[in-house]
């Protein structure tokens, strides 16, 4: 029988190529499962709404948006306003953290601004945001990489101050969403403490020494110890002045807890980012009437639908033109130096 010897470098391609495929079919499979659980979150929240909506009275609930103080609006646009500016300052954060100092802060909030309404409004956050900062940033000297880099780092932003937000409210709060997840408080305050010791044990391991991630080609370079702990400030205050936005809008007489609106405002917008929704519609909406609503639904309708158009119609449209008008600015600067 003959026998066939294969060089090692035909070893090595013949196992990289089967790597790539495993890696390949893996990469399928995760993002089968999550279309999945976007999908089932999705219904389970637009059976709960629905279900929800039977017994409103929505000529009480315009009722009660008209009777709303033009004082509270000013308010909750106020910190919104505040919102929003917080944002960008998860940007300028990982503008400085790649070592790209020299892009100004008005780029920065510029491309946070135009990026996050639309991309968070349309619902496809990881398709449509790095586009527009690319074609923000583009202009102004950074590449592909480093856009790939902003958006991981505006990302662990804002899941590390949501996360630690949650995980503070949940110790205070454990059964803030008892009624969302039909889970007891005890368990709650389980995931709350093993949320705190993972944020706390990625603190600790980047302030020993600097931390980078992907590949030579695709390097991420991650803040330091000291920086995480900016990161998670600033995601404190944008989640802060967005919860406090919709606070201020539930009318007195309901009796709302601060840390239970917390809590429950949170684990909303994660469920929302979650069915990848445009603005979580529908998910976001049934999270807060199931974890805030009680016999008289009418009141918090009315605060989610001037929450609605005050976080996410207004700067939606605002976005959308500012980017529009820019882009067009551009295109006949181009034309006419041509």
């Amino acid at each position: 029988m003959a026998r066939h010897w294969i060089s090692l470098p035909e070893r090595m391609n013949a196992l990289e190529i089967n790597a790539l495929h495993k890696t390949h079919r893996s990469s399928v499979r995760l993002r089968g499962l999550g279309v999945v659980v976007s999908l089932a979150v999705a219904a389970a929240a637009i059976f709960l709404l629905t279900h929800a909506l039977k017994k409103v009275n929505f000529d009480e609930v315009w009722a009660i948006v008209e009777r709303t103080n033009t004082g509270v609006i000013a308010l909750a646009m106020a910190l919104v306003v505040l919102s929003y500016a917080s944002v960008s300052l998860y940007d300028l954060f990982a503008l400085r953290t790649i070592g790209r100092s020299e892009v100004p802060y008005r780029i920065a909030a510029l491309a946070s601004f135009t990026s996050y309404p639309i991309a968070h409004g349309i619902g496809a956050v990881a398709l449509i945001s790095p586009i527009i900062r690319y074609r923000i940033y583009s202009y102004n000297g950074l590449g592909a990489a480093d856009v790939a880099n902003i958006c991981f780092l505006t990302g662990l932003t804002f899941w590390l101050g949501n996360l630690t937000a949650l995980g503070l409210s949940l110790s205070y709060e454990p059964d803030a969403i008892g009624l969302m997840e039909y889970l007891p408080p005890q368990f709650n305050r389980v995931v709350a403490v093993t949320l705190l010791l993972a944020i706390g044990a990625f603190v600790t391991w980047s302030w020993i020494s600097p931390r980078h991630l992907g590949t030579r080609r695709w390097p991420v370079r991650l803040p330091t110890g000291p920086m995480v702990l900016v990161q998670i400030a600033i995601g404190f205050l944008d989640l802060g002045a967005a919860a406090l936005a919709m606070y201020v809008l539930i009318p007195s007489a309901m009796n709302i807890d601060i840390f239970r609106m917390i809590t429950v405002f949170i684990a909303a917008t994660l469920l929302g980012f979650a069915s990848h929704a445009p603005a979580g519609l529908g998910v976001f909406d049934a999270a807060i009437l199931l974890g805030l609503g009680g016999d008289n639904e009418e009141p918090l309708i009315a605060a989610l639908l001037m929450f609605r158009f005050l976080y996410h119609f207004l700067p939606f449209v605002t976005a959308l033109i500012l980017f529009g008008t820019i882009e067009a600015w551009r295109g006949f600067r181009a034309k006419h130096q041509s």
